[in-house]
């Protein structure tokens, strides 16, 4: 079910340590984008990358290529 309001999940990989992301990627087939916010702060601001950025941030970090 795809709305026009963000359905915000969190990673299972998150191990529950309060420093973690939230994405709602109900919002990339209709609107094209991907809301990123701050887990700890879920009324603050959040922001907006285009399904393609969003994509390769993803398999950059599955290929290691954002390591430390």
């Amino acid at each position: 079910m795809t709305t026009n309001s963000p359905q915000w999940i969190k990673s299972s990989y998150s191990g529950g340590g309060g420093q973690c992301v939230e994405v709602a990627t109900n919002l990339a087939t209709s609107h094209g984008l991907v809301p990123i916010r701050d887990s700890k702060v879920s009324d603050g601001p959040s922001f907006r990358v285009s399904v393609s950025a969003f994509s390769s941030f993803v398999a950059g970090v599955k290929d290691g290529r954002l390591g430390a």
